[in-house]
């Protein structure tokens, strides 16, 4: 915080699944009342959890300025029991009830998407950033296929970790990598075709909205930035608990300013592929869900249209969410 601030109060505020949060309100040297947000995470990916944040909030912020909240800082400390790392950025009133306008909304996020430059040309982040609170692996490459890759690569061994082995999983997921993703994503980058990374969110769904009361803003939080191919962004608007973004106005505004990558006609499989992602990304956080198969069978599909291999499973219709319109309220617990 600035120097000669004096705390009045602090108070737990929020639901997280992976941090302790609270809403700190203080009196700034110049005497200047002021609410700040605390986070704090300890274990499995807490310093890529906040530090991420901190950088990611930073890089959106510098892009579309009032898109996320101020970030004032972020830290560490130890209690001799307990290593802590900690996030701290301003506070805002926020509703989350209603779900934000798509032509305003979709207009920043196209702005985010066409105006967050890499700042070398390349896919990836300057520092380790986090969905949830698994680590993504964000090192600098120029190809999107390898930069994708290492990411699924990351929730495939949590997922793994978090549930056992699975041998007809395990053979779908190397199938994907060694088939499905350099024929899917490699074609974005061949024949002479070019993509621009793009600074998205990194974990854009429903619960990471807010509308500022005060302001009436749409406020994004928790990003956990990478340099990416900006169809990414979007992945999660097919899982299951999508409850607003799959209405397919919000994507109908957002094509009104970019267009979809080409090859076009295959732009509905790379979003399935992207899907994958936090589909994994929940089932390592919650185990026994029904996110990996959703995952798997989706893997199949995959498989069967651009790698196909008879040591694989067949891909099951009546298991497609997308077909079957499912819906799968997501459950989020207060870390205790």
């Amino acid at each position: 915080m600035p120097k000669g601030t004096q705390i009045v109060s602090a108070e737990s505020h929020g639901i997280s699944a992976w941090t302790k949060t609270a809403r700190i309100t203080a009196v700034l040297g110049d005497g200047t009342r002021k609410r700040f947000f605390l986070k704090c995470a300890t274990g499995q990916g807490a310093r890529p959890l906040v530090e991420g944040e901190f950088h990611s909030a930073a890089a959106i912020d510098a892009v579309v300025p009032g898109l996320v909240p101020k970030v004032a800082g972020w830290g560490e400390y130890d209690n001799g029991k307990t290593h802590t790392y900690f996030f701290l950025g301003d506070y805002h009133d926020m509703d989350f009830s209603a779900a934000p306008d798509p032509e305003s909304f979709m207009s920043q996020i196209a702005n985010l998407h066409r105006n967050g430059k890499s700042p070398n040309g390349m896919f990836g982040f300057d520092v380790p950033t986090a969905c949830g609170k698994m680590e993504r692996t964000v090192i600098w490459e120029k190809s999107w296929a390898k930069s994708f890759t290492h990411q699924l690569q990351d929730v495939i061994k949590y997922d793994n970790e978090a549930n056992g082995p699975w041998v007809e999983y395990d053979a779908a997921c190397q199938q994907l990598i060694d088939g499905v993703i350099p024929r899917l994503l490699g074609a974005l980058q061949s024949d002479g075709r070019e993509i621009t990374p793009a600074l998205i969110h990194g974990d854009l769904w429903e619960r990471n909205i807010g509308v500022d009361k005060e302001t009436g803003q749409t406020v994004l939080f928790d990003p956990g930035c990478t340099y990416a191919h900006n169809e990414m962004e979007f992945g999660t608007w097919r899982c299951t608990w999508a409850f607003y973004f799959n209405s397919p106005v919000y994507m109908r505004h957002y094509q009104r300013y970019i267009e979809p990558s080409e090859p076009v006609d295959e732009w509905d499989d790379r979003n399935r592929l992207y899907s994958i992602h936090p589909y994994l990304n929940d089932s390592a956080g919650h185990p026994g869900s029904l996110s990996r198969q959703i995952a798997y069978n989706d893997m199949l599909y995959l498989c069967e249209k651009y790698a196909p291999s008879d040591c694989l499973e067949k891909y099951d219709p009546e298991k497609d969410v997308s077909l079957t319109g499912a819906y799968v309220p997501f459950t989020m617990k207060q870390l205790e």
